[in-house]
């Protein structure tokens, strides 16, 4: 069984991280995983790895996301407190990722938003989010959810379908001067910037990206354009998070995202999943999430981007099937 000890001086450790702490915190997660994780181990084992050989970030190999669609991951053995899942179209398998501690993942996530926000008790949150309220099982709703109970205003809250009201929500919100965080899923927002144009003066408004097969795909600045141009706003917000991850990255503008203290992005070559990419190339993304620790902190993911020297990233798109050859093999082998 996991060592709910360990867990809780984790979460002591994340809560007080500085950059300096990164590295030193990501190897003992390494060593961690490598040691009682099955999974990884036999993935460390088929790349022929020796964990008492890595002693430098740069050198830890990441396990491909995909694995959240086939395997249970888990470090040591536990019951989870929740079971989170990603939205899928039919014929598709999830991918689900297995809590272990909600007060770890609450910690992570509202450390993440306040490392570039402020106290989340300080915002009214308004959340439109109905692919996500629409489905069990969404870390998404899971955090947001809590930022609502966070929040010291008691008009925070989802509003699923009711646009006008929310519309008429944000109205007075901006007229009363109280601090908003408007958080939608891209198709939602539209709707609601179609529908009830507004100005919203300093409200935040973060789109969580997608359209969720509701609207045709757009490009992240289309869709920025026609919301600063109904809400009359300078920036839009981003959030980019995960099934798989439980830390978060977040853009005020222009596509860049910088990660919670908790997380790191490294590039890999998008052909060979073991080479990394120089800085400023376009690469895979490589995630580590120290918030992991009880599944696993290093994760292959299949999105492309690029990423700068100050761990700053862009998001540019995804990969195909024909790209991730590589990781295809070596998963056919686990």
């Amino acid at each position: 069984m996991v060592n709910r000890q360990y867990t809780d001086k984790w979460i002591a450790k994340l809560n007080s991280i500085s950059s300096q702490d990164f590295e030193g915190l990501a190897l003992e997660a390494f060593q961690y995983q490598a040691a009682y994780n099955p999974l990884y181990r036999s993935y460390l084992d088929l790349l022929q790895k020796d964990p008492k050989q890595i002693n430098k970030l740069s050198d830890v190999p990441f396990l491909p996301i995909r694995f959240f669609k086939t395997h249970t991951i888990k470090t040591e053995e536990w019951e989870p407190v929740s079971i989170f899942s990603s939205s899928s179209t039919t014929g598709q398998q999830p991918s689900s990722h297995h809590l272990y501690s909600a007060e770890l993942y609450e910690s992570v996530s509202r450390q993440g938003f306040e490392f570039f926000y402020g106290k989340v008790k300080e915002y009214c949150v308004l959340a439109l989010l109905p692919s996500y309220l629409e489905r069990s099982g969404s870390s998404l709703v899971y955090m947001v959810d809590y930022f609502i109970r966070q929040s010291r205003y008691k008009e925070s809250g989802f509003f699923l379908h009711d646009l006008a009201g929310l519309a008429a929500q944000l109205e007075d919100c901006r007229v009363r001067k109280i601090p908003t965080l408007l958080i939608g899923v891209s198709f939602a927002l539209l709707d609601l910037a179609e529908q009830f144009p507004l100005p919203l003066g300093n409200t935040i408004v973060m789109e969580t990206g997608g359209m969720k097969g509701r609207r045709k795909e757009i490009t992240r600045e289309e869709l920025h354009q026609t919301l600063y141009s109904a809400f009359q706003l300078q920036q839009i917000h981003s959030e980019y998070g995960m099934t798989e991850l439980l830390s978060q990255g977040y853009s005020k503008g222009a596509g860049l995202f910088y990660p919670s203290p908790t997380m790191r992005v490294v590039g890999r070559d998008i052909t060979d999943p073991l080479s990394p990419q120089k800085l400023g190339q376009t690469a895979a993304l490589n995630i580590v999430d120290l918030a992991n620790i009880n599944t696993i902190s290093f994760i292959a993911t299949d999105d492309i981007g690029q990423v700068y020297p100050d761990h700053s990233f862009r998001v540019m798109g995804r990969l195909d099937d024909s790209d991730i050859r590589g990781c295809n093999l070596m998963v056919a082998d686990l």
